[in-house]
């Protein structure tokens, strides 16, 4: 029999893999479990050995709890199981993802076994150690950026970055991306026909999820929000909820919570938009973005600061002071009737002792 849709803890508590982890004796012949990690609305993870490789290494096994309510649900599940296990199988070859060793359903229940980081989660860091600098807060962005475009190019979207789902690796420091969307995504959407509320499709956390994510509508921008909010927890130590939104616009009110340069400033608040056009489309614009700064003073002389005036069709009438922004066709203008008044002196009046360039 199926459990119904209401009860898929109910399952991981009377799951085979627990009573494996209360008698220690080896799970499918091959992993020692050693203890529970955590558990959520999607299921438990473990902390096991795999005993039949040299050195035992460390392993995590994941147990899903998919919601199927009956027989056909759950061989929908399994196919999708497999096909979204396969689709992160293929991550596994960057370095800041955690390798998946195995997958496989037995019982009605859904397992994967993933390799085991050693290290602490950005969240713990920031309890420990306290907020993160501008400068520390830059180089997470710079680290990042490289696993998010490689998951990006394999066509699929995180959908749940943030600060517990980030591991410093303590041998090597590299930051590890785990608790991919992806997988998780066929849980909560295995029946059939069943009209579920939004509630139960989302995958995600609320606060570092953007509104379009929320609407069931994630998009490559949708993990660059969760970025910036990511960033706005390291260098203020706030979680999402803690932080004011204009009730207008829905921007995120966060300037008086931290002093960093214009530029970061304006790299996160484009960020944090809350309509994703308007946002950094694509981890390469962001990664741009951050390129510029270290050239913004030698840019600066040569950037125009200064608004553009609106459009008039007698501009060529009126005389516009040297100093203000010109159109192609009010610096032509201009240059015309600088040479028509010089036409017009005498010889050798209103003349430059150099040579006049044109504009």
């Amino acid at each position: 029999m199926v459990n119904s849709p209401s009860q898929p803890l109910d399952r991981a508590a009377n799951s085979e893999i627990r009573h494996y982890y209360q008698s220690h004796r080896l799970f499918r012949d091959r992993y020692r479990v050693l203890k529970k990690l955590g558990q959520g609305g999607f299921g438990v993870t473990y902390l096991a050995q795999n005993a039949t490789l040299p050195g035992e290494p460390y392993c995590v096994i994941k147990q899903l709890c998919p919601k199927a309510g009956s027989e056909l649900s759950l061989e929908r599940a399994k196919v999708r199981f497999r096909r979204e296990a396969r689709a992160l199988a293929s991550l596994g070859s960057h370095s800041q993802i955690p390798q998946l060793l195995d997958y496989f359903t037995t019982g009605g229940e859904f397992y994967l076994v993933q390799e085991y980081v050693h290290g602490e989660t950005l969240a713990q860091e920031v309890r420990r150690a306290g907020r993160l600098t501008e400068a520390q807060v830059k180089y997470f962005l710079r680290e990042i950026i490289p696993v998010v475009r490689f998951i990006h190019r394999n066509r699929i979207i995180h959908r749940d970055i943030k600060p517990p789902n980030i591991i410093r690796s303590e041998r090597d420091r590299r930051l590890v991306l785990i608790d991919f969307g992806a997988v998780r995504e066929f849980l909560s959407d295995v029946d059939e026909g069943a009209m579920q509320a939004p509630a139960t499709q989302f995958v995600g956390t609320p606060g570092f999820a953007p509104p379009e994510q929320l609407a069931l509508r994630p998009c490559y921008a949708s993990d660059v929000y969760a970025l910036g909010m990511t960033c706005l927890y390291l260098l203020t130590a706030r979680t999402p909820i803690e932080f004011d939104q204009d009730p207008h616009s829905g921007v995120i009110r966060w300037h008086h919570t931290v002093t960093v340069s214009p530029h970061l400033t304006t790299v996160l608040d484009r960020m944090l938009l809350p309509d994703s056009q308007d946002r950094y489309t694509t981890v390469d614009e962001l990664e741009r973005a951050l390129d510029l700064e270290p050239h913004l003073d030698v840019l600066a002389g040569c950037m125009n600061t200064r608004d553009r005036p609106s459009y008039d069709s007698d501009a060529d009438q009126i005389e516009v002071s040297s100093d203000a922004y010109l159109t192609p066709i009010q610096r032509e203008a201009q240059a015309i009737r600088k040479w028509r008044t010089k036409r017009s002196l005498p010889h050798g009046q209103g003349r430059s002792a150099g040579p006049v360039s044109r504009p």
